[in-house]
Protein backbone atom coordinates (compact mmCIF):
# COMPACT_ATOMS: atom_id res chain seq x y z
CA UNK A 1 0.00 0.00 0.00
CA UNK A 2 1.47 3.35 -1.08
CA UNK A 3 0.47 6.61 0.80
CA UNK A 4 1.80 9.86 -0.30
CA UNK A 5 1.89 12.38 2.72
CA UNK A 6 1.05 16.41 1.54
CA UNK A 7 4.10 18.27 3.12
CA UNK A 8 2.19 20.63 4.33
CA UNK A 9 0.41 18.58 6.80
CA UNK A 10 1.76 15.45 8.83
CA UNK A 11 -1.85 14.37 8.47
CA UNK A 12 -2.91 14.87 5.44
CA UNK A 13 -2.45 11.98 3.07
CA UNK A 14 -3.63 10.43 -0.41
CA UNK A 15 -3.89 7.03 -0.92
CA UNK A 16 -2.03 5.91 -4.63
CA UNK A 17 -5.15 5.18 -6.68
CA UNK A 18 -3.51 2.12 -8.42
CA UNK A 19 -2.50 0.44 -5.14
CA UNK A 20 -6.24 0.06 -3.85
CA UNK A 21 -9.92 0.17 -5.69
CA UNK A 22 -11.50 3.77 -5.28
CA UNK A 23 -13.30 3.26 -1.88
CA UNK A 24 -10.09 1.81 -0.18
CA UNK A 25 -8.37 3.90 2.41
CA UNK A 26 -7.12 3.93 5.56
CA UNK A 27 -7.59 5.92 8.74
CA UNK A 28 -5.40 7.08 10.78
CA UNK A 29 -5.45 6.50 14.72
CA UNK A 30 -2.12 7.48 16.25
CA UNK A 31 0.44 10.50 15.19
CA UNK A 32 2.48 9.68 12.48
CA UNK A 33 1.18 6.13 12.35
CA UNK A 34 -1.67 4.37 9.76
CA UNK A 35 -3.74 1.11 11.00
CA UNK A 36 -6.18 -0.43 9.08
CA UNK A 37 -9.43 -0.58 10.08
CA UNK A 38 -11.79 -3.14 8.28
CA UNK A 39 -15.26 -2.14 8.23
CA UNK A 40 -18.23 -3.92 6.38
CA UNK A 41 -20.69 -1.61 4.64
CA UNK A 42 -24.20 -3.34 4.80
CA UNK A 43 -25.95 -2.01 1.93
CA UNK A 44 -29.08 -3.66 2.80
CA UNK A 45 -29.05 -1.75 5.65
CA UNK A 46 -29.16 1.33 3.50
CA UNK A 47 -31.88 -0.05 1.21
CA UNK A 48 -33.91 -0.67 4.03
CA UNK A 49 -33.15 2.87 5.36
CA UNK A 50 -34.05 4.29 2.30
CA UNK A 51 -37.05 2.48 1.95
CA UNK A 52 -38.44 3.29 4.94
CA UNK A 53 -37.87 6.72 4.26
CA UNK A 54 -39.47 6.62 0.60
CA UNK A 55 -42.63 4.97 3.08
CA UNK A 56 -43.22 8.10 4.89
CA UNK A 57 -45.80 11.28 3.83
CA UNK A 58 -45.34 14.42 5.88
CA UNK A 59 -48.22 16.82 7.23
CA UNK A 60 -50.20 14.13 9.73
CA UNK A 61 -50.00 10.76 7.78
CA UNK A 62 -47.77 8.28 9.84
CA UNK A 63 -45.52 5.72 8.36
CA UNK A 64 -47.30 2.96 6.24
CA UNK A 65 -47.57 -0.50 6.90
CA UNK A 66 -47.53 -3.16 3.90
CA UNK A 67 -50.62 -4.26 2.50
CA UNK A 68 -52.67 -0.93 3.60
CA UNK A 69 -54.31 1.24 1.04
CA UNK A 70 -51.89 4.09 1.78
CA UNK A 71 -48.96 1.67 1.18
CA UNK A 72 -51.02 0.94 -2.36
CA UNK A 73 -51.17 4.26 -3.25
CA UNK A 74 -47.75 5.38 -2.32
CA UNK A 75 -45.90 2.13 -4.17
CA UNK A 76 -48.08 3.50 -7.50
CA UNK A 77 -46.75 6.95 -7.46
CA UNK A 78 -43.43 5.65 -6.33
CA UNK A 79 -43.36 4.75 -10.22
CA UNK A 80 -43.23 8.68 -11.12
CA UNK A 81 -39.37 9.36 -11.17
CA UNK A 82 -38.33 13.01 -11.11
CA UNK A 83 -36.07 13.51 -14.37
CA UNK A 84 -34.12 16.37 -12.26
CA UNK A 85 -32.96 14.28 -9.36
CA UNK A 86 -33.38 10.75 -10.52
CA UNK A 87 -35.59 9.38 -7.91
CA UNK A 88 -39.34 8.81 -7.01
CA UNK A 89 -41.38 11.44 -6.30
CA UNK A 90 -42.47 9.96 -2.94
CA UNK A 91 -38.60 9.93 -2.01
CA UNK A 92 -38.37 13.22 -3.16
CA UNK A 93 -40.78 14.62 -0.19
CA UNK A 94 -43.65 15.69 -2.83
CA UNK A 95 -46.70 13.37 -1.72
CA UNK A 96 -48.93 15.72 0.57
CA UNK A 97 -52.10 15.56 2.54
CA UNK A 98 -52.78 11.66 1.75
CA UNK A 99 -56.32 11.07 2.18
CA UNK A 100 -58.11 7.77 1.69
CA UNK A 101 -61.41 6.83 1.96
CA UNK A 102 -61.14 2.94 1.11
CA UNK A 103 -65.07 2.26 1.63
CA UNK A 104 -66.08 4.93 -0.96
CA UNK A 105 -62.96 4.27 -3.25
CA UNK A 106 -61.89 7.87 -2.85
CA UNK A 107 -58.28 8.93 -2.84
CA UNK A 108 -57.23 12.66 -2.56
CA UNK A 109 -53.33 13.96 -2.35
CA UNK A 110 -51.55 16.82 -2.84
CA UNK A 111 -48.18 17.40 -4.91
CA UNK A 112 -45.92 19.89 -3.53
CA UNK A 113 -42.75 20.50 -5.82
CA UNK A 114 -39.85 22.63 -5.18
CA UNK A 115 -40.37 25.52 -7.75
CA UNK A 116 -43.89 26.83 -9.37
CA UNK A 117 -41.90 26.93 -12.38
CA UNK A 118 -41.48 23.26 -12.80
CA UNK A 119 -41.58 22.46 -16.52
CA UNK A 120 -43.25 19.19 -15.72
CA UNK A 121 -45.53 19.97 -13.13
CA UNK A 122 -48.93 19.18 -15.44
CA UNK A 123 -47.15 15.70 -16.49
CA UNK A 124 -46.55 15.32 -13.02
CA UNK A 125 -50.55 15.45 -12.12
CA UNK A 126 -51.69 13.38 -15.49
CA UNK A 127 -49.48 10.61 -14.40
CA UNK A 128 -50.48 10.91 -10.68
CA UNK A 129 -53.98 10.54 -11.65
CA UNK A 130 -52.93 7.59 -14.01
CA UNK A 131 -51.03 5.59 -11.70
CA UNK A 132 -53.82 5.71 -8.50
CA UNK A 133 -56.42 5.27 -10.85
CA UNK A 134 -55.29 2.14 -12.19
CA UNK A 135 -56.06 0.39 -8.79
CA UNK A 136 -58.47 -2.23 -8.61
CA UNK A 137 -60.16 -0.15 -5.25
CA UNK A 138 -59.67 3.12 -6.43
CA UNK A 139 -62.92 4.55 -8.13
CA UNK A 140 -62.08 8.37 -7.87
CA UNK A 141 -58.55 10.89 -7.68
CA UNK A 142 -58.39 14.32 -6.36
CA UNK A 143 -54.94 15.69 -7.26
CA UNK A 144 -54.03 19.33 -6.38
CA UNK A 145 -50.99 20.57 -7.10
CA UNK A 146 -48.88 23.27 -5.27
CA UNK A 147 -45.10 25.04 -4.64
CA UNK A 148 -42.87 25.47 -1.79
CA UNK A 149 -39.73 26.88 -2.93
CA UNK A 150 -36.93 25.37 -1.86
CA UNK A 151 -35.46 27.79 1.24
CA UNK A 152 -32.11 29.32 0.09
CA UNK A 153 -29.31 27.08 0.75
CA UNK A 154 -27.02 29.79 2.03
CA UNK A 155 -29.24 32.08 3.60
CA UNK A 156 -27.31 32.43 7.06
CA UNK A 157 -24.40 34.21 4.99
CA UNK A 158 -25.80 36.19 3.36
CA UNK A 159 -26.71 39.77 3.56
CA UNK A 160 -30.38 40.68 4.62
CA UNK A 161 -31.85 41.67 1.45
CA UNK A 162 -30.72 38.21 -0.35
CA UNK A 163 -31.74 35.57 2.13
CA UNK A 164 -34.90 35.00 0.63
CA UNK A 165 -33.86 34.20 -2.87
CA UNK A 166 -33.62 30.33 -3.77
CA UNK A 167 -31.66 30.72 -6.93
CA UNK A 168 -29.13 33.23 -8.39
CA UNK A 169 -28.13 33.06 -12.16
CA UNK A 170 -25.87 34.86 -14.27
CA UNK A 171 -26.17 35.72 -17.53
CA UNK A 172 -22.53 36.42 -18.60
CA UNK A 173 -21.01 37.09 -22.14
CA UNK A 174 -17.79 38.97 -21.26
CA UNK A 175 -17.63 40.73 -23.99
CA UNK A 176 -20.03 44.11 -25.17
CA UNK A 177 -22.86 43.58 -28.03
CA UNK A 178 -23.54 40.19 -28.48
CA UNK A 179 -27.04 40.91 -26.80
CA UNK A 180 -26.40 39.27 -23.26
CA UNK A 181 -28.67 42.32 -21.46
CA UNK A 182 -31.88 40.81 -24.68
CA UNK A 183 -31.01 37.43 -22.71
CA UNK A 184 -30.83 38.25 -19.25
CA UNK A 185 -34.72 40.53 -19.79
CA UNK A 186 -36.22 37.86 -21.63
CA UNK A 187 -34.99 35.00 -19.36
CA UNK A 188 -36.35 36.74 -16.78
CA UNK A 189 -39.74 37.09 -18.09
CA UNK A 190 -39.82 33.81 -19.10
CA UNK A 191 -39.38 32.23 -15.88
CA UNK A 192 -41.86 34.67 -14.58
CA UNK A 193 -44.44 33.63 -17.07
CA UNK A 194 -43.86 30.43 -15.76
CA UNK A 195 -44.87 30.90 -12.75
CA UNK A 196 -41.85 32.00 -10.98
CA UNK A 197 -41.23 34.94 -8.71
CA UNK A 198 -38.31 36.53 -10.53
CA UNK A 199 -36.27 39.56 -9.75
CA UNK A 200 -33.70 40.86 -12.35
CA UNK A 201 -30.54 42.63 -11.61
CA UNK A 202 -28.17 45.15 -13.77
CA UNK A 203 -24.83 45.00 -12.74
CA UNK A 204 -23.15 47.23 -15.61
CA UNK A 205 -22.87 50.16 -13.59
CA UNK A 206 -21.16 51.46 -17.06
CA UNK A 207 -23.99 51.81 -19.34
CA UNK A 208 -27.28 50.02 -17.63
CA UNK A 209 -29.62 48.39 -20.39
CA UNK A 210 -32.56 47.71 -18.14
CA UNK A 211 -33.56 51.36 -18.36
CA UNK A 212 -33.77 50.95 -22.02
CA UNK A 213 -35.44 47.52 -22.28
CA UNK A 214 -38.36 47.67 -19.76
CA UNK A 215 -41.09 50.66 -18.83
CA UNK A 216 -41.95 50.46 -15.88
CA UNK A 217 -44.21 53.28 -14.07
CA UNK A 218 -41.82 54.50 -11.70
CA UNK A 219 -38.23 54.89 -12.88
CA UNK A 220 -36.23 55.90 -9.28
CA UNK A 221 -35.67 53.70 -7.06
CA UNK A 222 -36.72 54.64 -3.47
CA UNK A 223 -34.98 54.69 -0.53
CA UNK A 224 -36.31 53.49 2.25
CA UNK A 225 -35.55 55.93 5.36
CA UNK A 226 -35.89 53.81 8.35
CA UNK A 227 -34.14 50.16 7.19
CA UNK A 228 -31.91 52.27 4.84
CA UNK A 229 -32.70 49.89 2.46
CA UNK A 230 -33.32 50.10 -1.66
CA UNK A 231 -37.29 49.19 -3.07
CA UNK A 232 -37.07 47.93 -6.14
CA UNK A 233 -38.83 49.17 -9.10
CA UNK A 234 -41.50 46.55 -10.69
CA UNK A 235 -42.80 45.84 -14.26
CA UNK A 236 -45.28 42.89 -15.45
CA UNK A 237 -44.89 41.71 -12.18
CA UNK A 238 -40.40 41.54 -12.51
CA UNK A 239 -38.58 42.83 -9.60
CA UNK A 240 -35.55 45.00 -10.65
CA UNK A 241 -32.79 47.59 -9.84
CA UNK A 242 -30.17 48.97 -12.15
CA UNK A 243 -28.29 52.26 -11.45
CA UNK A 244 -29.55 53.42 -14.27
CA UNK A 245 -32.92 53.62 -12.13
CA UNK A 246 -30.82 55.59 -9.88
CA UNK A 247 -30.70 59.22 -11.34
CA UNK A 248 -27.07 59.61 -12.22
CA UNK A 249 -27.09 58.05 -15.79
CA UNK A 250 -23.95 56.47 -16.81
CA UNK A 251 -21.71 56.28 -13.88
CA UNK A 252 -17.98 57.61 -14.76
CA UNK A 253 -16.22 56.53 -11.47
CA UNK A 254 -13.27 54.09 -10.90
CA UNK A 255 -13.21 50.48 -10.61
CA UNK A 256 -13.06 50.32 -6.69
CA UNK A 257 -15.90 52.79 -6.19
CA UNK A 258 -18.24 50.82 -9.47
CA UNK A 259 -17.83 47.68 -6.66
CA UNK A 260 -18.99 49.54 -3.68
CA UNK A 261 -21.97 50.73 -5.77
CA UNK A 262 -22.57 47.18 -7.34
CA UNK A 263 -22.71 46.04 -3.09
CA UNK A 264 -25.08 48.50 -1.97
CA UNK A 265 -27.22 47.84 -4.50
CA UNK A 266 -27.31 44.47 -4.86
CA UNK A 267 -27.27 43.62 -1.24
CA UNK A 268 -29.10 46.44 0.66
CA UNK A 269 -32.33 46.21 -1.94
CA UNK A 270 -35.71 44.70 -0.57
CA UNK A 271 -36.29 42.14 -3.14
CA UNK A 272 -38.08 39.54 -0.82
CA UNK A 273 -39.28 35.98 -1.61
CA UNK A 274 -37.47 35.43 -5.09
CA UNK A 275 -37.81 32.10 -6.83
CA UNK A 276 -34.96 33.44 -9.45
CA UNK A 277 -32.47 36.31 -9.13
CA UNK A 278 -31.47 36.83 -13.12
CA UNK A 279 -28.11 38.83 -12.67
CA UNK A 280 -27.30 40.67 -15.75
CA UNK A 281 -23.10 40.76 -15.65
CA UNK A 282 -21.01 43.30 -16.89
CA UNK A 283 -18.64 42.89 -19.84
CA UNK A 284 -15.06 41.34 -18.95
CA UNK A 285 -13.89 39.36 -16.01
CA UNK A 286 -12.04 42.20 -13.75
CA UNK A 287 -12.61 43.47 -10.27
CA UNK A 288 -16.95 43.84 -10.97
CA UNK A 289 -16.94 40.43 -12.01
CA UNK A 290 -15.13 39.27 -9.33
CA UNK A 291 -16.56 41.14 -6.53
CA UNK A 292 -19.97 39.94 -8.02
CA UNK A 293 -18.92 36.48 -7.77
CA UNK A 294 -17.54 36.65 -4.38
CA UNK A 295 -20.57 39.04 -2.93
CA UNK A 296 -23.46 36.33 -3.58
CA UNK A 297 -23.57 32.57 -4.43
CA UNK A 298 -24.47 32.26 -7.74
CA UNK A 299 -26.21 28.53 -8.62
CA UNK A 300 -25.67 28.85 -12.17
CA UNK A 301 -24.44 30.93 -15.07
CA UNK A 302 -25.79 31.17 -18.75
CA UNK A 303 -23.01 32.06 -21.32
CA UNK A 304 -24.13 34.22 -23.97
CA UNK A 305 -22.20 35.00 -27.60
CA UNK A 306 -22.55 35.13 -31.12
CA UNK A 307 -20.52 32.94 -34.21
CA UNK A 308 -17.38 35.26 -34.76
CA UNK A 309 -14.25 33.65 -33.63
CA UNK A 310 -13.80 37.03 -31.60
CA UNK A 311 -16.52 36.55 -29.69
CA UNK A 312 -15.44 33.00 -28.59
CA UNK A 313 -12.26 33.89 -27.53
CA UNK A 314 -13.79 36.38 -24.78
CA UNK A 315 -16.57 34.24 -23.81
CA UNK A 316 -14.15 31.75 -23.30
CA UNK A 317 -12.33 33.54 -20.65
CA UNK A 318 -15.66 34.32 -18.85
CA UNK A 319 -16.17 30.46 -18.76
CA UNK A 320 -12.89 29.84 -17.19
CA UNK A 321 -13.60 32.70 -14.40
CA UNK A 322 -16.71 30.93 -13.84
CA UNK A 323 -14.50 27.55 -13.65
CA UNK A 324 -12.03 28.39 -11.26
CA UNK A 325 -15.05 30.26 -8.81
CA UNK A 326 -17.33 26.64 -8.89
CA UNK A 327 -19.76 28.51 -10.51
CA UNK A 328 -21.47 25.69 -13.13
CA UNK A 329 -22.33 26.94 -16.56
CA UNK A 330 -25.49 25.47 -17.41
CA UNK A 331 -25.92 27.10 -20.83
CA UNK A 332 -24.57 28.51 -23.98
CA UNK A 333 -27.24 30.84 -26.07
CA UNK A 334 -25.55 31.50 -29.53
CA UNK A 335 -26.98 35.28 -30.39
CA UNK A 336 -28.04 36.56 -33.83
CA UNK A 337 -27.11 33.01 -35.35
CA UNK A 338 -28.90 33.21 -38.94
CA UNK A 339 -31.75 34.64 -40.68
CA UNK A 340 -34.31 33.31 -43.39
CA UNK A 341 -34.82 34.91 -46.62
CA UNK A 342 -36.40 33.52 -49.96
CA UNK A 343 -36.96 29.75 -48.31
CA UNK A 344 -33.01 29.66 -47.28
CA UNK A 345 -31.48 30.04 -44.25
CA UNK A 346 -28.44 32.23 -44.10
CA UNK A 347 -25.23 32.55 -41.53
CA UNK A 348 -24.34 36.01 -42.38
CA UNK A 349 -21.35 35.80 -39.02
CA UNK A 350 -20.29 32.37 -39.82
CA UNK A 351 -21.28 29.41 -37.58
CA UNK A 352 -19.83 27.45 -34.43
CA UNK A 353 -18.93 29.47 -32.35
CA UNK A 354 -21.60 28.20 -29.84
CA UNK A 355 -20.78 24.52 -30.42
CA UNK A 356 -17.02 25.25 -30.19
CA UNK A 357 -18.33 26.93 -26.76
CA UNK A 358 -20.10 23.28 -25.62
CA UNK A 359 -17.39 20.55 -27.11
CA UNK A 360 -13.97 22.70 -25.21
CA UNK A 361 -16.08 23.64 -21.83
CA UNK A 362 -18.44 20.60 -21.49
CA UNK A 363 -21.65 22.86 -21.26
CA UNK A 364 -24.39 21.04 -21.61
CA UNK A 365 -27.04 22.80 -23.69
CA UNK A 366 -27.03 24.95 -26.59
CA UNK A 367 -29.62 27.31 -27.50
CA UNK A 368 -30.02 29.69 -31.02
CA UNK A 369 -31.09 32.95 -31.41
CA UNK A 370 -32.08 34.06 -34.66
CA UNK A 371 -31.65 37.49 -36.36
CA UNK A 372 -34.66 39.26 -36.07
CA UNK A 373 -35.95 43.09 -36.25
CA UNK A 374 -38.32 42.42 -33.85
CA UNK A 375 -36.12 41.45 -30.74
CA UNK A 376 -34.14 44.29 -31.53
CA UNK A 377 -37.37 46.60 -31.42
CA UNK A 378 -38.70 45.26 -28.80
CA UNK A 379 -35.44 45.61 -26.63
CA UNK A 380 -35.68 49.81 -27.45
CA UNK A 381 -39.33 49.48 -27.31
CA UNK A 382 -39.34 48.24 -23.72
CA UNK A 383 -41.56 45.51 -24.08
CA UNK A 384 -39.47 42.06 -23.81
CA UNK A 385 -39.94 40.05 -27.06
CA UNK A 386 -41.10 36.67 -24.92
CA UNK A 387 -44.28 39.52 -23.82
CA UNK A 388 -44.76 40.85 -27.08
CA UNK A 389 -45.27 37.80 -29.09
CA UNK A 390 -45.63 34.95 -26.33
CA UNK A 391 -45.83 32.11 -29.37
CA UNK A 392 -43.32 33.73 -31.65
CA UNK A 393 -40.18 31.65 -32.30
CA UNK A 394 -37.93 33.33 -30.10
CA UNK A 395 -40.34 33.04 -27.25
CA UNK A 396 -40.28 29.31 -27.90
CA UNK A 397 -36.52 29.52 -27.87
CA UNK A 398 -36.24 31.40 -24.22
CA UNK A 399 -39.30 28.66 -22.83
CA UNK A 400 -36.43 25.88 -23.82
CA UNK A 401 -34.00 28.00 -21.98
CA UNK A 402 -36.19 28.56 -19.06
CA UNK A 403 -37.17 24.80 -18.72
CA UNK A 404 -33.03 24.15 -18.92
CA UNK A 405 -32.50 26.54 -16.03
CA UNK A 406 -34.98 25.58 -14.17
CA UNK A 407 -34.08 21.66 -14.34
CA UNK A 408 -30.44 22.55 -13.92
CA UNK A 409 -30.88 24.55 -11.25
CA UNK A 410 -32.77 22.18 -8.92
CA UNK A 411 -29.93 19.30 -10.09
CA UNK A 412 -27.57 21.84 -8.85
CA UNK A 413 -29.29 22.63 -5.64
CA UNK A 414 -29.55 18.67 -4.99
CA UNK A 415 -26.21 18.18 -5.71
CA UNK A 416 -24.78 21.35 -3.25
CA UNK A 417 -27.37 20.63 0.14
CA UNK A 418 -26.19 16.69 -0.36
CA UNK A 419 -22.41 17.08 -1.66
CA UNK A 420 -21.13 16.90 2.16
CA UNK A 421 -23.39 15.04 5.11
CA UNK A 422 -23.00 13.02 8.29
CA UNK A 423 -24.26 9.84 8.96
CA UNK A 424 -24.71 9.28 12.40
CA UNK A 425 -25.22 5.71 12.52
CA UNK A 426 -21.32 5.30 10.75
CA UNK A 427 -20.07 8.02 12.66
CA UNK A 428 -18.44 9.04 9.66
CA UNK A 429 -18.99 11.77 7.09
CA UNK A 430 -20.03 10.91 3.30
CA UNK A 431 -18.62 12.59 0.35
CA UNK A 432 -20.51 13.18 -3.26
CA UNK A 433 -18.61 16.52 -4.67
CA UNK A 434 -20.85 17.34 -7.32
CA UNK A 435 -20.86 16.60 -11.02
CA UNK A 436 -18.90 13.28 -9.75
CA UNK A 437 -19.78 9.93 -9.41
CA UNK A 438 -17.48 9.23 -6.45
CA UNK A 439 -18.45 8.98 -3.40
CA UNK A 440 -16.66 7.98 -0.13
CA UNK A 441 -16.57 8.45 3.75
CA UNK A 442 -14.33 10.42 5.91
CA UNK A 443 -13.25 10.31 9.98
CA UNK A 444 -14.40 13.14 11.08
CA UNK A 445 -11.40 13.72 13.23
CA UNK A 446 -9.73 13.21 10.66
CA UNK A 447 -11.53 16.28 8.50
CA UNK A 448 -11.10 18.11 11.87
CA UNK A 449 -7.07 17.75 12.07
CA UNK A 450 -6.33 18.69 8.63
CA UNK A 451 -8.13 22.43 9.36
CA UNK A 452 -5.78 24.79 7.34
CA UNK A 453 -7.04 27.78 8.74
CA UNK A 454 -4.65 30.29 10.44
CA UNK A 455 -6.07 28.78 14.05
CA UNK A 456 -4.70 25.63 13.55
CA UNK A 457 -1.88 26.50 11.00
CA UNK A 458 1.00 29.40 11.47
CA UNK A 459 0.30 31.54 8.02
CA UNK A 460 3.80 32.96 8.25
CA UNK A 461 5.89 29.47 9.25
CA UNK A 462 3.67 27.25 7.99
CA UNK A 463 3.99 24.90 11.26
CA UNK A 464 0.73 23.30 12.47
CA UNK A 465 -1.00 24.62 15.64
CA UNK A 466 -3.13 22.47 15.69
CA UNK A 467 -2.08 19.21 17.46
CA UNK A 468 -3.06 15.46 16.75
CA UNK A 469 -4.17 14.97 20.67
CA UNK A 470 -5.68 18.73 20.63
CA UNK A 471 -8.62 16.36 18.98
CA UNK A 472 -10.89 13.86 20.36
CA UNK A 473 -10.84 10.50 18.12
CA UNK A 474 -14.41 10.30 19.08
CA UNK A 475 -15.50 14.07 17.76
CA UNK A 476 -19.02 14.52 15.71
CA UNK A 477 -19.52 17.66 14.24
CA UNK A 478 -22.30 19.50 15.44
CA UNK A 479 -23.88 21.03 11.64
CA UNK A 480 -22.28 20.72 7.78
CA UNK A 481 -23.46 23.94 5.58
CA UNK A 482 -22.38 24.67 2.20
CA UNK A 483 -20.47 27.59 1.17
CA UNK A 484 -21.49 28.44 -2.57
CA UNK A 485 -20.68 25.68 -4.67
CA UNK A 486 -17.07 24.92 -3.50
CA UNK A 487 -17.22 24.12 -0.24
CA UNK A 488 -18.85 23.43 3.16
CA UNK A 489 -18.88 25.08 6.78
CA UNK A 490 -18.44 22.39 9.22
CA UNK A 491 -19.05 23.53 13.36
CA UNK A 492 -17.39 21.17 15.96
CA UNK A 493 -18.78 21.27 19.39
CA UNK A 494 -15.87 23.64 20.57
CA UNK A 495 -17.16 26.15 18.65
CA UNK A 496 -15.00 26.04 15.88
CA UNK A 497 -16.34 26.47 12.05
CA UNK A 498 -14.29 25.06 9.52
CA UNK A 499 -14.52 26.05 6.02
CA UNK A 500 -13.36 22.46 4.11
CA UNK A 501 -13.34 23.13 0.06
CA UNK A 502 -14.17 19.63 -2.31
CA UNK A 503 -10.94 20.09 -3.67
CA UNK A 504 -9.81 19.26 0.16
CA UNK A 505 -11.90 16.38 1.01
CA UNK A 506 -11.22 14.78 -1.89
CA UNK A 507 -7.19 14.79 -0.79
CA UNK A 508 -7.75 13.64 2.76
CA UNK A 509 -7.53 9.51 3.48
CA UNK A 510 -10.87 8.10 3.29
CA UNK A 511 -12.23 5.02 5.52
CA UNK A 512 -11.81 1.78 4.22
CA UNK A 513 -15.24 1.44 4.47
CA UNK A 514 -18.00 1.94 6.76
CA UNK A 515 -18.93 0.20 9.78
CA UNK A 516 -21.92 -2.53 9.81
CA UNK A 517 -24.53 -0.68 12.09
CA UNK A 518 -26.08 -2.51 14.84
CA UNK A 519 -29.30 -3.28 15.16
CA UNK A 520 -30.48 -0.32 17.71
CA UNK A 521 -29.00 1.70 14.79
CA UNK A 522 -30.93 0.24 11.72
Amino acid sequence: MQLLHAPSSPYLSLLSSKSQPKAAINCSVQPRRLERSVWVLDKRSILSSATTKAASVEAGTSAISIGTAESDVLKALSQIIDPDFGTDIVSCGFVKDLHINEALGEVSFRLELTTPACPIKDMFEQKANEVVAMLPWVKSVNVTMSAQPAQPIFAGQLPVGLQKISNIVAVSSCKGGVGKSTVAVNLAYTLAGMGARVGIFDADVYGPSLPTMVSPENRLLVMNPEKKTIMPTEYLGVKMVSFGFAGQGRAIMRGPMVSGVIDQLLTTTEWGELDYLVIDMPPGTGDIQLTLCQIVPLTAAVIVTTPQKLAFIDVAKGVRMFSKLKVPCVAVVENMCHFDADGKRYYPFGRGSGSQVIQQFGIPHLFDLPIRPTLSASGDSGMPEVVADPQGEVANTFQNLGVCVVQQCAKIRQQVSTAVTYDKSFKAIRVKVPDSDEEFYLHPATVRRNDRSAQSVDEWTGEQKLQYTDVPEDIEPEEIRPMGNYAVSITWPDGFSQIAPYDQLQMIERLVDVPQPTPAQT
